[in-house]
């Protein structure tokens, strides 16, 4: 059972990214402790299903779009009555090879979950500037570990876990802190698509030792982790020591993932992939609204 503290029942919180997977499990998860939760993202006809279910509001946004998260986040302050916790969970993924892969999928992870990142932290992080304030970006194992196929994922998770080390420093004269959640390969609706490509799946043949984590473990570690006001949150709970080993993890990986490469590669890079969470395309005020 999770130790309970007193961070969550009553606590004004945002949630991007909160249509289905993590979002929307651990919107659901907190509002059962107590928590007054409000939800932004993409799919609006799951984000609400997603907001029915924990009774708050729920607010489109794509979180390329700086103004877009600006209104939002002014837009939940004001439902709730102000913040205390925001979780910057908005992400996605694709199988893109470093050489030969397709830039624009690179330049459209690193706008989701990099500029977003960025434009949710930046705008909330105003809101939560205070004692007991709290603000939780989810990065990844991906982060420390770099597996081949995924190098824009990995930048933008790494970028992820930089700036949520700034915004700490930053906050802490507030008494905010700021947290990171790491995790290995949960069993969500991203997951499932990230790997179902060609590529990835001759990977996994290659290596089945690499399994999916159930979902629950990442949403009772994020529980307990914003309960606390955690620096780090991990899971399954085998991530959290690999993380201050990271340079030497990395070096066995870099060994091990050699059986079969070159084979993958060539096949990712025929390959025809999408994003594990369709954006809109060319939107025009996108590069105003930057």
């Amino acid at each position: 059972m999770t130790a309970r503290g007193d961070g969550i029942d009553g606590k004004r919180i945002l949630i991007t990214g909160a249509a289905r997977g993590i979002g929307a499990a651990l919107a659901e998860r907190l509002s059962n402790r107590g928590a007054r939760v409000a939800v932004a993202g993409l799919e609006p006809e799951a984000l609400n299903e997603t907001a029915a279910r924990c009774g708050g509001p729920a607010f489109a946004c794509d979180v390329r779009n700086r103004l877009e998260v600006d209104q939002a986040v002014e837009a939940a302050a004001d439902a709730l009555g102000g913040l205390d916790i925001v979780v910057a969970n908005a992400g996605v993924a694709a199988q893109v090879p470093m050489v030969g892969g397709d830039p624009a999928l690179f330049e459209q992870t690193v706008a989701v979950n990099v500029l977003g990142t960025y434009y949710t932290l930046r705008a909330a992080g105003a809101r939560i500037r205070h004692e007991g304030g709290y603000a939780l970006a989810i990065s990844s194992l991906a982060s420390a570990i770099n597996l081949p196929l995924m190098g824009a994922y990995n930048a933008s998770k790494a970028a992820v876990e930089a700036m949520a080390n700034t915004l700490r420093a930053e906050l802490r004269p507030s008494g905010a802190r700021v947290g990171i959640a790491y995790f290995a390969q949960l069993d969500t609706e991203m997951t499932t698509r990230g790997f179902s490509t060609e590529a990835a799946t001759k990977f996994m043949s290659k290596y089945p030792m690499i399994r999916h984590a159930p979902l629950e473990a990442g949403i009772s570690a994020l529980e307990h982790g914003i309960d606390k006001r955690s620096r780090i949150i991990a899971a399954p709970r085998w991530v959290r020591p690999l993380l201050p080993t990271r340079m030497v993890a990395q070096l066995v990986v870099e060994r091990v993932v050699q059986r079969g490469l070159p084979d993958i590669l060539r096949t990712a890079e025929g390959e025809t992939v999408e994003l594990t969470t369709p954006q809109s395309p060319n939107r025009p005020d996108l590069k105003d609204a930057r």
